[in-house]
C-alpha cells in the first residue's frame, strides 16, 4: 500500500458509526499533530507524558514495580526518577503516532537517523534470510516505519489491537510502503518460505505471551514468561539474526535506528538457551537507555507454577479469588 492510498475505514462503513467517534478523533488529533516540528513534537510529547504520569496511577504502579524488578541496584529516588523520564518518553511516542501514519520518506529521512546499516545491507544485497530483531522500547513504532520507508518494507509481527478504528490505522501506518503483517497464528511455514526468500522479518519479542505459549526464562533476573520462536524460525529460515533498537535522541534532534552485528552461533538448537539469549540482548541495551524500554507494560504478569502475582491488580484479584474459595464460592 503506497502512502497516497486512503485511510483506514475507508472500505469500512461500520467504522463511521456514533460508537467509535471518540477513535476518530484520536486518530485526527493525532494525525494533526504530524505537521508540527519535530523539536516541538517533543517537547508536547514530554509535557504530555507528565500529564500522563499524573492521570494514570494504574501504569504507573506497573512501571514502578517493574522498574523495581530490573534496576535493583537503583535507590527509591533513582528508580522514581526513572519512572518520571520514562512517562515523558512515553508521551514522545505517543505524539508520534501521526508520523509513523502519514509522515514520507523524506521528512522520515529528515528525522531518523541510521546506525549501522551495513549489517543489513550485507545481506539484502545478496538476498540472504534475515530478522531483524526488534525489542519494545518507546520509538518502536517510528522506528517500524522507518525501516519499511527507508530500508526494506519487510514483513512484521502484528498483534489485533481492540479498537477497530485504531487497528485500522495502524495497519495502514505499518502498511503503506508495503510491508506484509504477519499475525501468530498465521501458518508459520509460510513465513519462512518468505524469509528463505530474501524478505526481512521485524520480529517482536519481549511481551508477556501467556503461560500457553511462552516459557520462563530469565529477564533482568526475574523469570519472565518468553515467546520461544526466535531459535526456531531462525533454524527453519537459515536466518542471521540483527538485534535493533530504536532510540528517541535528547531535545528534539530525531530517532536513532541501531543495527548491531548479527548474533553469533545463534540459534544453538536449545530453546531455552536461544530464548534466554534474546533476553540478555535487550538487557544489554536496557542499560544504556532505560527510560526508554517500555516500563508500563506487565512483563511479568504470566508467573511460575506458585508464584504469586506481582502486580497491584492482580494481588488484589489473587486476594478476591482466595477470599471467596475460604467462603465456598466459586469461580475464577
Amino acid at each position: 500500500m503506497s502512502s497516497a492510498s486512503s485511510g483506514p475505514g475507508s472500505n469500512k462503513p461500520r467504522l463511521w458509526t456514533p460508537r467509535h467517534w471518540p477513535a476518530w478523533l484520536a486518530v485526527g488529533f493525532f494525525s494533526l499533530l504530524a505537521w508540527l516540528p519535530f523539536p516541538l513534537l517533543w517537547a508536547l510529547g514530554h509535557a504530555l507524558g507528565r500529564l500522563g504520569w499524573l492521570l494514570l496511577p494504574g501504569r504507573r504502579a506497573v512501571a514502578r514495580t517493574n522498574v523495581a524488578l530490573c534496576q535493583p541496584q537503583l535507590d527509591d529516588r533513582a528508580r522514581a526518577r526513572l519512572v518520571r523520564s520514562h512517562f515523558g518518553w512515553l508521551g514522545v511516542a505517543a505524539v508520534c503516532q501521526g508520523l509513523s501514519w502519514h509522515a514520507g520518506r523524506r521528512r522520515l529521512q529528515r528525522i531518523v537517523r541510521i546506525v549501522g546499516l551495513e549489517h543489513v545491507d550485507a545481506r539484502l544485497r545478496h538476498g540472504r534470510p534475515l530478522i531483524v530483531l526488534v525489542p519494545h522500547f518507546v520509538g518502536l513504532e517510528l522506528g517500524g516505519t522507518a525501516f519499511t520507508a527507508l530500508v526494506h518494507p519487510g514483513m512484521y509481527m502484528y498483534q489485533r489491537i481492540r479498537d477497530p478504528v485504531l487497528d485500522a490505522q495502524v495497519r495502514h501506518g505499518r502498511t503503506r510502503f508495503g510491508s506484509v503483517p504477519v499475525e501468530r497464528s498465521d501458518d508459520l511455514r509460510a513465513l519462512i518460505r518468505r524469509i528463505r526468500s530474501g524478505t526481512p522479518f521485524f520480529y517482536l519479542p519481549d511481551q508477556d505471551p501467556g503461560p500457553r505459549r511462552g516459557i520462563f526464562v530469565p529477564f533482568c533476573g526475574v523469570p519472565a514468561a518468553t515467546v520461544p520462536t526466535l531459535g526456531r524460525i531462525a533454524r527453519l529460515a537459515g536466518a542471521a539474526v540483527i538485534p535493533t533498537f530504536a532510540r528517541f535522541l535528547p531535545r528534539g534532534q530525531g530517532l536513532e535506528l541501531c543495527f548491531e552485528a548479527p548474533l553469533a552461533d545463534f540459534p544453538s538448537g536449545d530453546e531455552a538457551a536461544d530464548t534466554a539469549r534474546m533476553n540478555q540482548v535487550i538487557e544489554q541495551r536496557l542499560a544504556s537507555m532505560p527510560a526508554q524500554y517500555f516500563w508500563v507494560h506487565r512483563r511479568f504478569k504470566t508467573r511460575p507454577a506458585g508464584a504469586p502475582p506481582i502486580y497491584p491488580a492482580s494481588r488484589r484479584r489473587e486476594r478476591r479469588r482466595l477470599a471467596r474459595q475460604r467462603a465456598g464460592g466459586v469461580g475464577p
